[in-house]
Formats: structure tokens, sequence, C-alpha cells
């Protein structure tokens, strides 16, 4: 069978309408209504988002995973000396996007990012499983190593040295980070392309939502 050429892949949608008196004036409620459908849909990680940062002026990207969301904005976890918190230490400047096919639906979020609390972060830290606890002093992550062995010795070694330990301590360098969003971009795909965008922008105290042209 001939594979068939990426110029020629369609797909049609058609399976939902974004309009603007069902969209509300508040994009978080928006949010939490699109997740919780995206939680109940086939999608296996509805919480995956793609976290994009500046790098010497060039945008660079990761999928990781969404672990907070309330009135501050989105929240996620990570190695404070990882590749990306780098990044959010030069440039606080960040933006997540979700993508769930199986709904046709697309949200991107922009705005700055700062560290949540020492308490917040502990808190989360302990609510991991053990053994994720302990991958984060395994690994200090985005550093170059030599090999697999390398990482999985370290984790053996660190395995007997908390195997007494009932609550692990979390990494200095191991938290959190919230996104407070200026704007919010709501997508649905739409039959013919003529897709909804509907685009929320943070006023002084409230949000102004406007549409763009697909």
């Amino acid at each position: 069978m001939k594979e068939e050429s990426l110029d020629s892949l369609r797909v049609h949608y058609y399976k939902g309408e974004l309009l603007e008196n069902h969209a509300g004036s508040d994009p978080f409620a928006l949010f939490n209504l699109w997740m919780n459908e995206a939680r109940n849909s086939e999608i296996k990680e509805p919480n995956a988002m793609i976290l994009s940062t500046l790098r010497d002026g060039r945008p660079t990207a990761r999928v990781l995973l969404l672990k907070g969301l309330d009135e501050r904005g989105f929240v996620f976890f990570t190695n404070y000396l990882s590749h990306k918190g780098e990044d959010l230490k030069v440039s606080p400047a960040a933006s997540i996007t979700f993508f769930w096919d199986h709904l046709e639906r697309q949200v991107r979020i922009e705005g700055i990012v700062e560290k949540v609390s020492e308490e917040e972060s502990t808190l989360y830290f302990h609510s991991r499983p053990r053994a994720s606890q302990i991958g984060a002093w395994v690994s200090n992550q985005s550093a170059i190593i030599e090999s697999r062995e390398i990482l999985e010795e370290k984790n053996n070694r660190l395995n007997e040295k908390f195997a007494n330990t009932e609550v692990i301590p979390k990494p200095p360098y191991w938290g959190g980070y919230l996104l407070r969003p200026d704007s919010i971009e709501f997508w649905q795909g739409r039959p013919s392309r003529l897709h909804d965008r509907l685009l929320f922008t943070k006023t002084v105290d409230s949000w102004k939502r406007e549409r763009l042209s697909p």
C-alpha cells in the first residue's frame, strides 16, 4: 500500500462550535469546562501541555503536565536548574499550549511566570509517588550523562539511602512555577477551515473578548 504524502493528509473538523453566547466572559471558567470535557474523553493525558520559553532570543518548547489551576493562573513543577528553569530565570515571559485532538480543540496561553512558594512546592512534592520523589533527586535534569547505566546506578543508590526515611525531603532545586496569563485563546475546529477563535486579553480588572479570523 502506497504511503499517503504529507501534503495530502486531511482532517475534517465537525465536532463542535465556539460561539460568544456560550463562551462567557471568564476564560478560566471556559478553560475549566474544556479541561473537564477533555478529562472525560479518550485523551490519555488531558493535562499535557507544550511550554514555550526563550533561550538566547530563540523559542524552545517541550511537553510537560499542568498540575494546578486557580484564580492566579496555571501551575507546573520541574527542576529549577533544567533548561526551562534557566530560560525562565533570564526571561519570565512564556506560553503554554494545549491540543485536544479528540475534541478538535486548542488553547494558547501567554503570560509571565514566577515561582510558587516553597510551601506549595513541598506540599505537591510529598503528594507524588515515592519513586517520583526519589527520581527528582536522581536526575540533574537537562545535564549531559554518559549512559543510561549511570542514571540507574544513581537511582539504586538513592533508593538505598532513603530506604528507612519516612518523609523524603524535597530537593532545594525542585519546585513549582505559576504562569499568570495576560491572554488566553480558545480554538475550535470547524468545517472548511473556518475555525472558531476567541481571544481573551487581560485588562486592569477584567477580560476583553474578541473573535479572531481563522
